[in-house]
């Protein structure tokens, strides 16, 4: 029973992961767009911070 409990978490964890990473690369691509403000992109993608977001713009900002 224990095993099952385990493998349900990780399952959870490693989708939540999943939807995590994809929600970050949606934000990204929209910040290299340039077509909406990061407050916009926040109201997009809520579970990123405008913080976050701040920071991801500044990362994309140095590689170009």
């Amino acid at each position: 029973m224990m095993t099952l409990f385990d493998d349900e978490q990780i399952l959870k964890a490693y989708t939540k992961d999943i939807e995590e990473n994809k929600e970050r690369e949606t934000a990204k691509r929209m910040i290299k767009k340039g077509k909406m403000t990061l407050d916009e992109i926040a109201d997009c993608v809520p579970s990123l911070s405008l913080d976050e977001l701040k920071k991801m713009e500044a990362e994309l900002l140095q590689l170009a």
